[in-house]
């Protein structure tokens, strides 16, 4: 697919640009020299006008649109990267033809009410990309699964469909964990510094630390289980802080948490209403 549009520029929309358009690096393999991973064709909306006309003074393939009606009828395949409060504002009246794709990012709104918002019959898939799309390292989650939506993120660094609707939003959930991580390392830095360690070296520590954690989740032969197990002794330093701090209570109210923000992301069960 050669063609792509993005209504609303914003983190993921400007992530997803650069992992399509950015050949410097050589992270997908390709030099970038020698035109077997041409970037494709991609028109912006003019919503974060700041972010688009940075992309496209960038990338020699990007176009920043008039409208997000131009922007649809120029792609092929449209991705859908507004904020969810401000859905309606920006696809009031957009004209959806059949033969488009529609890939819905917006966290939170289903197949169905994208479907009654636009009132086209064209094929919408919904996507969860991470904004490490940039560097094409993020496995996109995607529902239904759509050859050439699983295509787009193959290439941003790996695909996921989902068995159905409500496997998707549990796996958006999910990615609702991701800055409470860095709360969490955060807090360490601060304990660190309460016991008189400069705060450039107690952040600078905590992020190696982290950092070789992270390297070792690319161990696809041992499960999480597994990982902690490896890394603990028994009656060890790392035993004592996670059987102290990580109760059966934590663990609860961990899970309440996630079932709430399921609950708001699946919305009202209704009879298919707008």
């Amino acid at each position: 697919m050669q063609r792509i549009g993005i209504i609303g520029v914003g983190e993921i929309g400007r992530a997803i640009v650069t992992g399509l358009c950015d050949r410097s690096d050589g992270r997908d393999g390709s030099d970038g020299r020698d035109g077997s991973d041409e970037a494709p064709e991609v028109f912006l909306s003019p919503r974060g006008a700041a972010t688009a006309a940075e992309l496209a003074e960038r990338f020699e393939s990007v176009r920043v649109c008039a409208g997000n009606q131009e922007v649809v009828d120029r792609s092929e395949l449209v991705i859908i990267a507004v904020r969810r409060q401000d859905r309606h504002e920006a696809l009031a009246g957009l004209r959806v033809d059949d033969d488009k794709l529609v890939v819905n990012v917006m966290a939170g709104v289903g197949i169905d009410e994208l479907r009654r918002t636009l009132a086209t019959d064209a094929a919408l898939v919904r996507a969860i990309p991470l904004p490490t799309v940039r560097e094409r390292r993020s496995l996109t989650v995607t529902y239904p699964s759509h050859p050439a939506a699983d295509s787009l993120f193959e290439h941003l660094g790996g695909v996921l469909p989902a068995e159905d609707e409500a496997a998707f939003n549990a796996f958006s959930a999910l990615t609702g964990t991701l800055t409470t991580h860095y709360a969490y390392l955060a807090t360490l830095t601060s304990w660190a510094v309460g016991h008189g360690i400069a705060s450039d070296d107690a952040e600078s520590y905590v992020r190696s630390l982290f950092q070789g954690v992270g390297r070792s989740l690319g161990d696809r032969t041992r499960s999480l289980h597994r990982l902690a197990a490896d890394h603990e002794t028994p009656n060890g330093n790392n035993e004592r802080i996670r059987t102290s701090w990580f109760t059966p209570a934590t663990s609860e109210a961990l899970g309440k948490a996630l079932d709430d923000l399921l609950g708001g992301l699946e919305g009202p069960r209704d009879s298919g209403q707008g």
